[in-house]
């Protein structure tokens, strides 16, 4: 396995805002082709942590992209801009990253037509945005790429923030707007239920019913609107589990086993059957 990082440059004129804090980064981990298949391309996932725009989770990022690689898929983790830094920020950077990923398809041994972006809390608010804005001259067009350079090929979503509106999780829009969190248009803008269409690509959501962070509401309102446009949706929800579970297992938890869940730990195995059948 080949391990790198690589550094996501967004300019302050591409961005339109300052850039206060580092470039991201985008850490690669790449499978080595086997003898008896070595020209196999396998699909690659592009992982978003979260962490509310204020931070980013270390659970929801090499933990997760070791369980992509142990499924037979190069994975990326994608180190973003947060607070102060503001939207459109952390997606031109993600946009950024799955053309930088693509371009370099060929060497990588990815198929192009297999790159999925996933993202969990406020990184699945990201991954969702990239789902319903990558058609979009305002994100494309600054980085001079074209929109098929940057559309994800699927989406995974892991209890996502989603709406702005009345179910959201307050801190993650306070962080991604800034000065203009309570602009009504600017927040509806980033309330994806509303901006989500026929061209986002197929949807993997799981969220749990028991999330006092991110309201279950917010995949519902997705789903909702995603099957309104005739996208293909596979959702699960938990009965059981706090928000930030990553993958539910001892490996992603303290010692006081929070965020050990048995039960939840299957979205693993039905994000694996998902990616196989895209």
């Amino acid at each position: 396995m080949k391990q790198f990082t690589q550094k996501i440059f967004v300019s302050e004129e591409q961005a339109g805002h300052k850039k206060s804090t580092a470039p991201a980064s985008l850490n690669a981990y790449i499978l080595d082709p086997i003898s008896l298949s070595s020209d196999r391309r396998r699909p690659a996932v592009i992982i978003c942590p979260g962490g509310g725009y204020g931070h980013l989770s270390d659970r929801e990022g090499e933990p997760v992209a070791m369980q992509f690689l142990s499924m037979g898929y190069h994975a990326f983790v994608l180190h973003y801009s947060v607070a102060p830094d503001v939207f459109p920020y952390p997606q031109m950077e993600l946009a950024a990253a799955v053309s930088s990923v693509r371009s370099r398809a060929s060497e990588w041994q990815i198929d192009p037509e297999k790159i999925i972006v996933a993202g969990f809390s406020a990184g699945g608010h990201l991954a969702c945005s990239l789902g319903a804005f990558w058609n979009q001259e305002f994100l494309y067009g600054p980085l001079k790429v074209t929109p098929g350079d940057i559309q994800p090929n699927g989406l995974i979503l892991g209890y996502p923030v989603i709406s702005s509106g009345p179910c959201c999780h307050p801190g993650s829009f306070i962080n991604l707007l800034g000065t203009r969190a309570e602009d009504e248009a600017s927040r509806r803008l980033v309330s994806l239920e509303h901006q989500v269409g026929p061209h986002t690509p197929k949807t993997f959501i799981w969220h749990t019913s028991t999330d006092d962070a991110v309201p279950v509401k917010n995949s519902y309102l997705l789903a909702d609107a995603l099957t309104g446009h005739g996208v293909n949706v596979e959702m699960h929800i938990y009965p059981v589990g706090c928000h930030g579970l990553s993958l539910a297992t001892p490996e992603v938890s303290g010692e006081d086993g929070k965020y050990i869940v048995p039960q939840c730990q299957s979205w693993i195995p039905l994000v694996h059957t998902w990616m196989e059948n895209l």
